[in-house]
């Protein structure tokens, strides 16, 4: 005889994210009041490291006089996307929670990249099933996205985030001093996410970002802060209020111009940057939108000219090698990373967008085409 028990449940998950400067300043309490008397395993990339030495001993002084209890001196860990290469640093970073007896009540605490924070919260997601993990993004790119968001990987099959998971971090700590460090590139990098995320969510947004264009793309502090502050609320509140926090469903809807930056990613042996390839990506969905009569001529250079007063560069190479063909593979490595149906999102009017379900390699070649014949100049001069 069968029989049958269909239960459902919710769990309610908590997302804090914190705006400040100067977060071991003596009087910020953050941390502090966060971790309380728990133990905390500290992380910190040593890309920020080599521009900011003087971080290590902020840490180790914050924590003394807050009595914060740290398991060690702070791990330093090479960053990039040479710490989501293989399963080396997430292997080092489980032998670390298990030799310093972190547990589910105690605390990782990672400072760097987006890179670093992708391997260290998949190592803590995976380590007793999850350990309480606070990210202090470092970088433009890290405050802007993917510090505030749920997932977590490396790169395996030379396929990026192919290993990983979907794991809440207990908090967001989001430090805007980090930012002084930043090399004018890695400065620019995390805008695009911004212009991303305004092109989907926040017409206004926009606008300020054209407005601001020029200042944003020579090093403006203040701006550059108040976008990353509105980019990542933006991806919080898609996160939170979007319907689908864990990807269960065929749809990526902030994921635009990921498909192309995944792929010239790996095929440039991560050459280009992420905010490089996005910006690249995003340009070949933008103009993809525009030739499927989605997007209108006068609206889609808009999203170009911004990216190019930004300072990103268009193409590259990765574009058309095997006229293309490789590329399109990326189509689908994207729709098996998410599972079920192609599902691509592409803009409609600024703030506006809709789902496809197919795109042609004709339409991708034109467009592929097109910014090459545009900008492969201006690249080569610049490179």
């Amino acid at each position: 005889m069968n029989s049958r028990l269909d239960l459902s449940f919710v769990v309610s998950y908590r997302h804090q994210i914190f705006f400040t400067e100067n977060a071991f300043a003596f009087k910020n309490t953050i941390l502090k009041e966060l971790v309380g008397v728990a133990k905390v395993l500290p992380i910190i990339d040593a890309g920020l490291v080599a521009t900011s030495p003087a971080v290590i001993s902020d840490l180790i002084e914050y924590a003394k006089i807050n009595q914060i209890k740290l398991t060690r001196a702070p791990m330093i860990l090479t960053g990039g996307e040479e710490c989501k290469k293989d399963q080396s640093v997430v292997n080092a970073l489980l032998a670390a929670i298990e030799e310093d007896a972190i547990c589910r009540h105690s605390y990782v605490l990672v400072i760097g990249g987006g890179a670093l924070l992708d391997a260290v919260g998949f190592a803590s997601s995976i380590a007793h099933r999850g350990v309480r993990l606070i990210r202090m993004p470092s970088t433009t790119l890290s405050q802007a996205d993917a510090g505030v968001g749920v997932k977590n990987g490396i790169n395996a099959f030379k396929k990026k985030n192919f290993t990983g998971t979907f794991n809440t971090p207990y908090a967001v700590i989001n430090d805007f001093t980090f930012l002084k460090s930043l090399s004018p590139k890695n400065l620019r990098d995390g805008l695009v996410e911004a212009v991303k995320v305004a092109l989907l969510k926040d017409p206004e947004f926009f606008k300020s970002l054209e407005k601001d264009s020029r200042e944003l793309a020579a090093g403006n502090l203040t701006l550059i802060s108040e976008c990353i502050r509105r980019s990542a609320e933006l991806h919080a509140l898609h996160i939170t209020q979007g319907g689908d926090p864990f990807e269960l469903g065929s749809a990526r809807p902030l994921d635009l111009g990921h498909w192309v930056a995944h792929k010239c990613e790996t095929l440039s042996n991560y050459r280009l940057s992420h905010g490089e390839a996005v910006a690249i990506g995003l340009a070949v969905d933008v103009l993809c939108a525009r030739e499927l009569g989605l997007f209108s001529k006068s609206e889609s250079e808009r999203v170009i000219d911004l990216l190019v007063q930004l300072g990103f560069k268009l193409y590259t190479p990765e574009l058309d090698i095997n006229e293309g063909d490789l590329l399109m593979q990326g189509l689908e490595e994207f729709r098996e990373h998410l599972g079920g149906q192609l599902t691509l999102i592409l803009p409609t009017a600024i703030g506006q967008s809709t789902n496809i379900h197919e795109l042609s390699r004709d339409v991708v070649r034109k467009v592929t085409a097109e910014l090459s014949h545009r900008f492969s100049s201006s690249c080569a001069a610049l490179s």
